[in-house]
């Protein structure tokens, strides 16, 4: 967005924005470092683990697709620390409350973090290719017709399905390294796949290795 837009919307003329950041980039990271600040934990009373996982890994994922801009920042480490610490605390008290430790609460943590960052980028760059004019089907379809027809045979198979729905692919993807994290605490995984149907009205979902 244009510094005038932001200015229209703060109700200040430009000038008076300058006078309170220096530019574009230092104003991304003031929206950056509070939109961060205010990502909230999900409740977590009377949940399972999982559930409670795969809310935090659902809305971290949407905040950084809405804005980009929050995932540059993140990626710069334009967080603050202090905010880090608070929140890696807060989850250790939750996990640890189902029986994980504190360094497996925190592990199950940031494998549930990258995974909504990866599906994050994956879903920006979908969305770029698309607005390029480049939707990565189209692009798929162009590789595989100029190649002949027993070649590249893996690929050709998926084709499909490619890009359909990168919300459901994200949810597989959850829900398999759920269900690794409850298989690895000697837990029932297809416990898992309930609270994933109960949380969002599911369908069961298949996992990955299916």
């Amino acid at each position: 967005s244009s510094m005038k837009a932001v200015a229209e919307h703060l109700g200040v003329s430009v000038p008076g924005l300058y006078h309170h950041v220096r530019n574009r980039k230092e104003l991304l990271l003031l929206a950056a470092q509070r939109s961060m600040a205010q990502m909230q934990l999900p409740n977590h009373e009377g949940k399972h683990w999982s559930e409670w996982l795969r809310e935090w890994g659902r809305y971290s994922r949407n905040a950084f697709i809405e804005e980009p801009e929050v995932l540059g920042q993140f990626l710069s480490g334009a967080v603050s620390w202090e905010r880090v610490v608070e929140v890696i605390d807060s989850v250790i008290s939750v996990l640890t409350q189902q029986e994980f430790t504190p360094a497996s609460a925190l592990a199950a943590w940031d494998a549930v973090g990258s995974c909504a960052v990866g599906s994050a980028v994956a879903a920006i760059r979908y969305r770029s290719a698309v607005e390029a004019g480049h939707p990565p089907k189209a692009e798929w379809h162009r590789v595989l017709g100029q190649r002949p027809v027993d070649e590249l045979t893996g690929a050709r198979s998926v084709v499909g399905n490619l890009g359909e729905n990168l919300e459901a692919e994200f949810e597989e993807e959850l829900t398999t390294l759920l269900v690794g994290i409850a298989a690895r605490r000697g837990e029932s995984w297809e416990a898992i796949l309930l609270h994933g149907a109960d949380s969002e009205g599911l369908s069961r979902p298949k996992l990955a290795a299916g």
